[in-house]
């Protein structure tokens, strides 16, 4: 993506697309988040029918509510994606995640080449300086196109037992090509941000980058009824010293962000379509011209995403308000940056683009998560002020 006009940030089928989102509004009478529904460009405040997203999600006719229950117009999805980008709070209307009560998780390691730099992050202990020998190094060990492995096959067996013998098997690699996904709690239900907020780092790390990925809404009952756009940002630096800190790497102020819009499930846009999806990254440097960008694509995903859902929830493990699943990404930046060898770090203010034609592109701005807002609305408080609007009991199904 190269230009910054709003239509860039919208599906290239607008008109086709089922888009439901939230947007934090300011009337006069009243403050708060709402859930809206795109309908040919134009967006509606749908909450009277749908209080919160994950109510929504759980009828099984969300995609006629989408469609067709009343609700005021807000004007359309550009002059929306226009007022976010400008980040002005005082704005009347503007975008936040397209999730609310839902838990938020998240699959790591699920392509191969994601995989190969989870384990140099393990074996170089965070130390960027050491990844580019220990690069080359696990590339002549392992010896091995890891992405043509089926996880948990006979095949995947036979070359854990051989990396074992070799003593370059590695925690990684169990989860990479093993019989058992990595799912993880990325984030706490109401803590990620939308299009055009910042994203937080924490000081300490000193190597880090986005993940671009494609993240699937899925309801209480286990079915997947719509696909967005997410940044797992990720602190190489703190997994790589222990992969017991993913909790300190993973989950912080501004650590997830989720957008523009979940695109809803219908006769043309499908897991198939995700399935088949590619997902660009663009990180543009604001202080040194730094420019970063990549395709990946789904096709090459190591385990297929209804399987990670399976692994995510079922008899073993329930999500009553449903939940967000990032699906993992095949990015581990290695280009270099500020040294030769040194690889890919994130500088302040970075802007950060994820993008693919059928789900519009998620825009942020890299800062630290001690300077960005606070998170302070949270669940208590979001259904505190649909009480005072009067909504509550009015979407559920």
């Amino acid at each position: 993506m190269t230009a910054s006009t709003e239509t860039n940030y919208l599906p290239d089928d607008l008109g086709r697309a089922l888009l439901i989102g939230r947007v934090w509004r300011k009337t006069p009478r009243y403050e708060g988040p709402s859930v809206v529904a795109v309908r040919n460009g134009d967006v509606f405040d749908i909450t009277a029918s749908a209080p919160t997203t994950a109510d929504l999600f759980e009828r099984d006719d969300a995609v006629d509510v989408a469609r067709n229950a009343p609700g005021e117009r807000l004007g359309t999805a550009a002059e929306l994606i226009a007022a976010s980008l400008a980040a002005d709070p005082a704005a009347p209307v503007y975008l936040l995640a397209p999730c609310d009560v839902q838990p938020i998780k998240a699959c790591g390691v699920t392509f191969a080449v994601s995989l190969i730099e989870r384990v140099i992050e393990e074996q170089a202990g965070g130390d960027p300086a050491k990844a580019d020998e220990v690069r080359q190094t696990i590339a002549t060990l392992i010896g091995a196109d890891l992405s043509k492995i089926e996880p948990g096959s006979e095949a995947a067996a036979r070359l854990k037992e051989e990396l074992e013998r070799r003593g370059a098997w590695s925690q990684y690699m169990e989860v990479g090509i093993g019989p058992d996904a990595e799912v993880f709690s990325k984030s706490q239900p109401m803590s990620s941000v939308g299009f055009g907020d910042d994203v937080g780092l924490l000081a300490a790390s000193t190597w880090n980058n986005p993940e671009p990925e494609i993240v699937l809404a899925v309801n209480s009952k286990g079915t997947v009824v719509g696909a967005t756009l997410g940044n797992d940002v990720n602190l190489r630096d703190i997994e790589g010293r222990s992969a017991l800190l993913l909790g300190k790497c993973k989950d912080n102020n501004g650590s997830c962000a989720i957008g523009p819009f979940v695109r809803l499930f219908d006769g043309e846009f499908t897991l198939d379509s995700v399935r088949r999806a590619s997902v660009a990254l663009r990180v543009e440097g604001i202080d040194d011209g730094f420019l970063l960008e990549g395709v990946s694509h789904m096709s090459e995903i190591s385990r297929d995403p209804a399987d990670l859902v399976a692994q995510t929830c079922g008899r073993h493990h329930q999500y009553p308000d449903g939940f967000m699943l990032f699906l993992g990404t095949m990015f581990s930046p290695i280009k270099d940056r500020d040294a030769k060898g040194g690889g890919f770090t994130h500088h302040l203010g970075d802007i950060v683009t994820i993008s693919t034609p059928q789900l519009g592109a998620l825009r942020n701005t890299v800062q630290l998560c001690t300077e960005i807002t606070p998170w302070t609305f949270g669940v208590r408080a979001l259904y505190a002020n649909l009480a005072a609007r009067g909504l509550l009991g009015s979407g559920a199904q």
